[in-house]
């Protein structure tokens, strides 16, 4: 009894040992091994902060928040307009022409009613600065864009806008020069006025459809048409017309015979006037006729429009 007593007390170390290095191999063999997660049982409670950060960062990376403002793109506006000093004055002929085409369209019409006083009036200057290709008046005059814009009402805004848009056309149909200093004004002018023409909203002060007025330009005249004026023309047309076809019945009935000539080169070159002056005043006729039927056809279609 006392020998197998013995025998497991110094059995048990080499149980314990045994067990120490099984547990040690199959830690080695798997590894693997996780320790088991402790699961509270307290209710889990998300932060809404981080949520709150990511929703901010999806509105400011929205195409809404990155669109450039007004002021913005008025100052591209300036900056595209920073040229040489005689940049507008080298202008091929044709390109010259274009240019005064988008003079007329950013200032035709009621410029002042329609953008208001101090940006009509400036709108007039910078077009006469274009007319006389004077780079350096045009880029002082375009760097007072962005200042006044905070200004405006919003019709005035799309109107400007509208004009805008309607001159960067010209400037576009200009193509590509020197190192496509005009391509960069069209771009610039295009997407200033695509962002101010919509800004237009519908106001009830004035409800009536403002009336359609059309212009004539002549060089740096500009003169409205109404039917009251197409009629002047047409009643100056006639009375022109009459004096013409009397003028040409009173060459016309003067013999020939009761002038007298001194020598035949005289005579030949007086039949020549004569022939000259008689085709001179019955062209003049027709061309009064058909004027006087156009400006009164023109001047009717005109008042059924404003009827």
């Amino acid at each position: 009894m006392a020998s197998s007593s013995l025998l497991l007390l110094q059995l048990q170390p080499l149980n314990s040992l045994s067990s120490t290095s099984h547990n040690t191999l199959l830690f080695h063999q798997n590894t693997h091994y996780i320790p088991p997660l402790k699961v509270s049982a307290k209710p889990f409670i998300s932060s809404s902060k981080p949520l709150t950060v990511l929703f901010a960062l999806t509105e400011s990376d929205s195409p809404k928040s990155l669109q450039p403002d007004s002021q913005t793109l008025l100052q591209e506006l300036a900056d595209s307009f920073d040229l040489p000093s005689d940049y507008l004055a080298q202008l091929p002929r044709d390109l010259r022409l274009d240019l005064n085409d988008a003079a007329f369209d950013l200032s035709n019409g009621p410029v002042v009613d329609e953008c208001g006083h101090e940006l009509g009036e400036l709108l007039l200057i910078l077009t006469r600065a274009w007319e006389q290709a004077d780079s350096s008046t045009s880029h002082s005059l375009v760097k007072k864009l962005p200042a006044l814009e905070s200004s405006l009402t919003d019709n005035a805004k799309s109107a400007f806008g509208k004009r805008l848009i309607s001159a960067g056309r010209r400037f576009q149909a200009m193509g590509q020069y020197g190192q496509g200093e005009l391509q960069k004004i069209a771009k610039a002018m295009t997407a200033a006025g695509k962002l101010l023409s919509a800004s237009s909203i519908s106001t009830t002060i004035d409800e009536q459809p403002k009336k359609e007025t059309r212009m004539l330009k002549f060089g740096e005249l500009q003169v409205e048409v109404t039917p009251e004026k197409a009629y002047i023309g047409a009643a100056i047309g006639f009375v022109f017309g009459i004096l013409s076809w009397e003028l040409g019945q009173g060459i016309q009935s003067t013999p020939e015979s009761s002038l007298q000539y001194a020598n035949d080169n005289a005579l030949l070159l007086a039949k020549s006037l004569r022939g000259a002056l008689l085709a001179a005043c019955y062209s003049s006729t027709l061309l009064s006729v058909f004027t006087v039927i156009g400006l009164f056809l023109y001047g009717r279609q005109l008042a059924s429009k404003e009827k």
